[in-house]
């Protein structure tokens, strides 16, 4: 009997000692669940927030702009971009530097055109530099029937020299 007994009183201990590590574990787990739904719920502003100023900076874009994708009638808008970049930049091989600059060559560099951004179906931004000065042109370019690219420039400017 007294075998029995001290067998009853240790499993009641043993499910004592097990109630009670249950029940400080899930204390504990619920006292951190606040903090990591604040935590989640910074990332999704965070989230929120990044995907806000990429949807502005896109905002004038070929990419973005409907009307101007229906005006141009091109089946891949993506391709097309790439053509009329890859058309602008070639004239960067020219010895003179790229004649879109809207610069002259200064001294032993040319100017030629960096990055490109494609507006919309009628204009262009880019960026150009001779490795020393960097300025920006805004171009319009045109679709001739013949289905070549020609350029024109609306506007160039070429920051200062930044003395250091």
């Amino acid at each position: 009997m007294k075998k029995s007994l001290f067998l009853y009183l240790f499993i009641i201990a043993v499910l004592m000692n097990i109630f009670t590590y249950k029940y400080f574990t899930s204390k504990e787990s619920s006292e951190k669940k606040p903090a990591i739904v604040q935590d989640s719920k910074k990332l999704n502003d965070s989230i929120t927030n990044l995907t806000d100023q990429l949807y502005d900076a896109n905002y004038f874009s070929l990419e973005a702009n409907d009307r101007a994708q229906n005006y141009l009638n091109q089946k891949d808008i993506s391709t097309f971009s790439e053509k009329v970049k890859q058309k602008l930049l070639s004239y960067n091989d020219s010895p003179e530097g790229n004649q879109y600059t809207d610069q002259i060559k200064m001294g032993e560099q040319k100017f030629i055109i960096n990055k490109i951004k494609l507006l919309n179906h009628r204009w262009i931004i880019a960026n150009y530099s001779n490795g020393k000065l960097w300025g920006e042109v805004m171009l319009k370019y045109f679709i001739n029937e013949d289905q070549t690219i020609s350029f024109e420039i609306m506007n160039s400017y070429l920051y200062p020299e930044q003395l250091n």
